[in-house]
């Protein structure tokens, strides 16, 4: 098991962690029904934080923020000398959260996307842990709510039983999700990216081969041109150049907002 703490790639707080440690601090957190506020970040995560500094705020404000992105996890490697053998990728996290929390009797909530994706993830989902309880879903708003729509949203979550809570919303929506209902619902909230679309089936996940060398960006945005393209063609080479601004001292992240960060309230 690593955790070697919290660590700055790009003024973004990077835990330093393997899949079990992971696993664990989220798993410890739900059977003690307390509070965690959980993500997965790739590089587009990570500059969502770098260029807006409330988001960057936000995101380190939370509980765990493990590396999604091969790039985080070199970028971790390289500037702080962790060592970490692989990525914590969100979906492949998500399962072993599932995995964990169906042998330890723990139901899981689902909260974001569509009617139709919940229904297909919830059923691949029980169909791969049989044991596995979800306790209830809810499709997003596709919106932001009203102060009294979080607290509604939050008294159903709680009152389903859940323990952990599983969040697909897109990123930064779901990152500000999980900060800004963290004492809300009290319970484990994770944020995993496209999770819910490739558990769902609906979308096809890269290739373990470009997995491993930092090309999945390349493969979905061949999925998916219109809507990433801009995305990874301005973002990916901004990462870099700030990394190398990082490693040589010259810039070590945005500074943190001056006034108070609003609330979003994204549904």
């Amino acid at each position: 098991m690593i955790d070697q703490g919290k660590h700055s790639v790009l003024g973004i707080q990077i835990n330093a962690v393997d899949y079990e440690a992971a696993t664990d601090r989220i798993l410890t957190a739900a059977a003690a029904r307390k509070p965690l506020a959980g993500a997965a970040l790739a590089v587009h995560g990570v500059m969502t934080g770098v260029l807006d500094a409330e988001q960057g705020y936000r995101l380190n404000s939370l509980d765990l923020v493990v590396p999604d992105g091969q790039p985080v996890r070199w970028a971790l490697n390289w500037l702080h000398k962790i060592a970490l053998p692989d990525r914590v990728y969100g979906p492949t996290l998500m399962l072993k959260v599932c995995d964990r929390a169906a042998q330890a009797g723990l139901p899981i909530y689902l909260y974001g996307s569509t009617p139709d994706v919940l229904g297909a993830l919830e059923t691949n989902l029980t169909q791969r842990f049989s044991k596995l309880q979800v306790a209830g879903s809810q499709p997003s708003r596709f919106r932001q709510v009203s102060a009294e729509e979080q607290r509604k949203i939050a008294q159903e979550i709680r009152d389903s039983g859940a323990a952990i809570v599983f969040v697909g919303l897109g990123c930064p929506r779901q990152e500000v999700w999980v900060y800004e209902n963290r004492d809300l619902i009290g319970l484990p909230c994770l944020a995993v990216g496209a999770a819910f679309d490739f558990h769902a089936g609906l979308l096809p996940q890269a290739p373990a081969w470009m997995q491993k060398r930092g090309l999945e960006w390349l493969f979905r945005m061949a999925q998916e041109p219109g809507r990433l393209w801009k995305r990874y063609v301005f973002l990916n080479p901004a990462y870099l150049a700030l990394l190398a601004l990082q490693t040589l001292g010259l810039w070590q992240g945005p500074k943190a907002p001056q006034h108070a960060v609003k609330a979003l309230r994204y549904g």
